[in-house]
């Protein structure tokens, strides 16, 4: 792949600087560029932005002015904390439709992630954020604060509202396997393929039923496939079996475009453990091609294993004890951008080891932000 991106830093000009003007000291592009080269060279908090700007303030003057230096960290968290998260969002999306390149029929991964620690005196209010994972191109698409995990589905809705999906195929989690969202999917001329458990029982019972009539009484019926993937001491076999929508299957008549249904058993051989084995059923608007559904269906769970996973563990997302105001909102999508850029620079490193050196080397800091 062409290494051909470049963040610029008019991307951010489309936020507004929320402060009033009187005693203004520190530049609010300056600032945002001191949080972005900090967040990937490591910086957890806002002290850690402070103490890595001054460390660093040769190297950012190289590209920004910083007139008066570095703001301290409290200025640095008032400042961050209420600029616009729609605007902040909008220059993120904006940068990732410039970089990313589409082949085929992409695959968009939508999940949900609650931020842990960023509540501020009642659990409830801890963030709660909807992604949007580009599986072909290996980026972060989008960020969408939700109102709660109860109140996901809105969300997701509202994050489709803001995406080009047209010809994509769209994976979700059973949270988000909802007919609104199927409509919504199959509107704008997507497909979708959606795991169905006991959210929609009797869609998933009819599919089960369905399922074992067909191998019970015709199963060449069945479009069959089988994947094996193996490492970290684990091997899983996914055995995908689709068949088209029947009239059997009368749950099918309120989804939207649909036009199979897809039995995936997972068959996990862990180190020194027992085999372990388990059941899911799906719905798709896709016609019968198990091994491209069979693909889809793993693709999914990189936004867990690449995105969240990594937020967590390489960013200490979870960890992170911003809460105040939109401060975690506003970092979680810093954060996004760091992980795209780190991601989209060809040097073969884990992304641990691509922040270690962000850190330590101006050089490689410099390629990952400006190409």
């Amino acid at each position: 792949m062409q290494y051909l991106f470049a963040v610029s830093l008019s991307h951010f000009s489309e936020v507004t600087d929320p402060r009033t003007q009187i005693n203004v000291q520190h530049d609010f592009i300056d600032v945002i560029f001191l949080t972005v080269s900090a967040v990937l060279s490591g910086a957890e908090g806002w002290s850690d932005i402070e103490v890595f700007g001054r460390d660093k303030l040769d190297w950012l003057r190289q590209y920004r002015p910083f007139e008066n230096g570095i703001p301290v960290d409290d200025t640095i968290a008032r400042i961050v904390r209420v600029i616009c998260p729609e605007q902040l969002n909008k220059a993120f999306m904006n940068w990732v439709n410039e970089v990313r390149v589409e082949t085929g029929k992409p695959q968009i991964a939508i999940d949900g992630k609650t931020l842990r620690h960023s509540y501020d005196g009642d659990k409830q209010t801890a963030l709660h954020s909807i992604t949007a994972w580009s599986k072909d191109a290996g980026l972060v698409l989008a960020q969408l604060k939700s109102s709660g995990k109860k109140n996901e589905n809105a969300s997701v809705l509202d994050l489709l509202d803001t995406l080009n999906i047209k010809g994509a195929l769209i994976s979700a989690d059973a949270m988000n396997s909802q007919k609104k969202i199927v409509e919504k999917i199959s509107s704008e001329n997507a497909d979708y393929v959606l795991c169905i458990k006991n959210n929609h029982k009797q869609l998933r019972d009819e599919i089960a039923a369905y399922f074992h009539k067909v191998e019970r009484d015709n199963p060449a019926w069945i479009a069959c496939n089988e994947q094996t993937d193996s490492g970290h001491g684990r091997i899983e076999v996914r055995r995908c079996q689709q068949l088209r929508v029947s009239e059997w299957i009368s749950e099918a008549q309120h989804w939207k475009g649909i036009r199979s249904v897809i039995k995936i058993e997972r068959e996990r051989h862990l180190k020194d453990k027992e085999v372990s084995t388990e059941t899911q059923y799906y719905i798709s608007s896709l016609d019968i091609d198990p091994v491209a559904v069979n693909q889809a269906i793993r693709a999914h769970w990189e936004v867990e294993n690449k995105v969240h996973w990594v937020l967590d563990v390489t960013f200490k997302e979870d960890d992170s004890r911003i809460r105040k105001e939109d401060g975690a909102e506003n970092v979680g999508v810093i954060r996004r951008f760091c992980l795209n850029m780190a991601r989209l620079h060809p040097k073969k490193a884990s992304m641990r080891s691509k922040l270690k050196m962000a850190g330590w080397a101006d050089e490689f800091r410099a390629e990952l932000i400006f190409g």
